[in-house]
């Protein structure tokens, strides 16, 4: 499939059955609500989407007015819901590998799935009073005016016009598009320590192990790694997996309990390596971060 092209929440993709033809454009955020904004758009008599008629919206004053870019850079998103029944999207795209550029009119644009790599992508639709309003094939243009972006292609400011030819109408659709963004959310960072005391039941060699997870914002932490002991009869070893909801402002305690998945082999007291580390999705951009392998002694206690 191509890549670009819509991509947000499904509940917001739902809304707009055309949206639902667009192929996703993969790496997007979270929904924002727009600092300041407005989106307008017209078209004469005849205009298929427009219906002839001038529309105008501002951020505040709608449901939703949010942008949205690809990691890349290379496309883009406006949508605005005005309410239950009125929403609109502006999906923009520079050709394959480029990235959307202050100052660059991008000519003869057209929609997926007709838009070929070296060719922009433009398509403007939506539902007008539960009605919907899209383009079988389009034709185009938009100038990308002023654009800023934060990390992983999110938009921090936009100034772009748009044109557009529905089902090979002669009346074209024209709009703009003004919106400034939040600052950009935080990239996730993560932190793992490991405890250097576990403990063991030498009845049957289960060991509880454990440390503390750190987080800038709110994510859950999948944490895994194995644990080992080199003894004179053999080396008990077993691998851990468990999940923390990690929240900012001090460690977050974790802790797993374990017997040796090695045949003939248990834990005793002593010490012990642990391997591991901790993962997590940043809520905000399309990224999954980690901590990398870590390594570190632990001294397993009897109890």
């Amino acid at each position: 499939m191509p890549r670009r092209v819509l991509a947000r929440t499904m509940g917001v993709v739902a809304a707009v059955t055309v949206a639902l033809t667009a192929a996703p454009l993969t790496g997007t955020a979270e929904a924002q609500s727009a600092e300041s904004g407005t989106l307008s758009f017209s078209g004469g008599t005849g205009e298929p989407v427009s219906g002839g008629q001038s529309y105008a919206y501002a951020a505040g004053a709608v449901q939703l007015f949010d942008v949205q870019g690809s990691q890349d850079g290379n496309s883009l998103t406006v949508a605005v819901d005005a309410d239950e029944s009125t929403r609109w999207r502006l999906i923009i795209a520079a050709p394959d590998g480029e990235k959307l550029t202050e100052g660059t009119t991008y000519t003869g644009a057209k929609q997926w799935p007709y838009a070929q790599p070296a060719d922009p992508e433009l398509q403007f639709s939506g539902t007008d009073n539960g009605t919907d309003k899209w383009c079988s094939t389009n034709s185009g243009s938009f100038t990308i005016e002023h654009i800023t972006f934060g990390p992983y292609g999110y938009v921090r400011e936009l100034d772009a016009t748009y044109e557009q030819y529905c089902n090979g109408s002669t009346v074209p659709l024209s709009g703009e598009v003004h919106a400034v963004m939040p600052e950009p959310p935080a990239e996730l960072a993560l932190g793992m320590a490991t405890d250097p005391d576990g403990t063991v039941d030498v009845r049957d060699g289960h060991i509880t192990v454990g440390g503390t997870v750190t987080c800038n914002k709110a994510a859950s932490v999948s944490l895994t790694g194995q644990v080992f002991q080199v003894l004179n009869n053999g080396t008990p070893g077993a691998s851990y997996a468990t999940t923390v909801a990690c929240t900012p402002g001090a460690p977050v305690p974790w802790s797993v309990s374990l017997t040796s998945q090695e045949p003939d082999t248990s834990f005793r007291p002593g010490t012990a390596t642990m391997r591991g580390k901790a993962r997590a999705d940043d809520r905000d951009y399309p990224v999954t971060v980690d901590t990398g392998q870590q390594e570190s002694e632990v001294t397993l206690s009897r109890v």
